[in-house]
């Protein structure tokens, strides 16, 4: 279950960065519940192939968090904002995440 929490967050940070076949590959799977076999039925594709790419996706993911670190700067930024007791700061730091 910490796989998939982390990979949603990585794709919240990245999803631009991603071809439209992995982008929809990976909504399919991750956040419309499809299966494989689903997958494989609707674009005409193995199981295989879709299961690969999925795995090229997550790849993607973790190598661009590994450069640029946006993923743990929004933790760091969410948990500085949590601290701050000035409103309209607090308000101007929610508005970066």
């Amino acid at each position: 279950m910490d796989d998939y929490i982390l990979y949603n967050n990585l794709y919240d940070c990245y999803f631009e960065l991603l071809t439209d076949k992995q982008r929809k590959y990976f909504e399919d799977y991750y956040f419309n519940n499809l299966s494989l076999g689903e997958m494989s039925a609707d674009y005409q594709i193995s199981r295989n192939a879709i299961y690969k790419q999925l795995q090229i996706t997550i790849k993607k993911l973790k190598e661009l968090e590994e450069k640029l670190h946006l993923y743990e700067k929004k933790i760091k930024l969410e948990k500085i904002t949590e601290r701050v007791e000035e409103e309209s700061i607090k308000r101007k730091l929610e508005e970066l995440l």
